[in-house]
């Protein structure tokens, strides 16, 4: 999977709100590449609550791990700005994804829950550390306990093993690799596109 995290034209710096609409993008296709993954390994996942679940609380996570960046690259009104717009372009993706294999939901209301569900994450995972070398233990471990209250209790233990081994490291990386590549305002010029492995 190929994930393109570089602006066709991009000589000046983007916008907050430009970079969050980027991000937001990019967490959804690591969120479903990670569920992808997950299920390859044989983990219950199935299309429904369960299916979305997932995909809101990896989305989080990356929300997490973009937060970390925001501040090198914007200042504390920027990184509020960047915060909130990314919050809601990916509860707004959510959503939509949502109504459309589900439905059944009042208009807004997963949005809503999943912004609410940012907030919350915000306090919980700044307990924990994030280093030049990506988010310490704590923090992965912290995601990947979220995941597991999710599954079934036949997976609750295996889950906290590939989440942490495989799908936090993976989803911090692409999305600390995107956020700077998002910030280069050099001279254009063809690149390969960033790569996610997995399927």
């Amino acid at each position: 999977m190929r994930v393109k995290s570089h602006w066709f034209k991009p000589e000046r710096a983007k916008s907050p709100d430009e970079v969050a609409g980027a991000i937001a993008f990019i967490a959804w296709k690591v969120a479903q590449n990670a569920l992808k993954r997950m299920r390859k390994a044989g983990f219950d996942i199935d299309p429904g609550p369960a299916y979305f679940a997932f995909l809101a609380e990896t989305m989080a996570y990356c929300a997490q791990v973009a937060w970390r960046h925001a501040h090198g690259h914007f200042d504390e009104a920027g990184a509020l700005a960047f915060m909130t717009a990314l919050a809601n372009r990916c509860g707004e993706t959510l959503e939509e994804n949502y109504a459309e294999l589900l439905g059944g939901q009042p208009p807004g209301a997963v949005k809503a829950a999943f912004v609410v569900r940012v907030n919350e994450a915000l306090e919980e995972y700044a307990e924990f550390g994030y280093g030049p070398g990506g988010p310490d233990f704590g923090f992965m471990r912290y995601y990947a306990s979220r995941v597991a209250d999710r599954m079934p209790d036949k997976d609750k233990h295996w889950t906290h093993d590939q989440v942490i081994a495989i799908e936090a490291p993976e989803a911090a990386v692409t999305i600390a690799r995107a956020f700077a590549n998002l910030h280069e305002t050099g001279p254009g010029r063809r690149r390969r596109p960033t790569a996610i492995s997995g399927e």
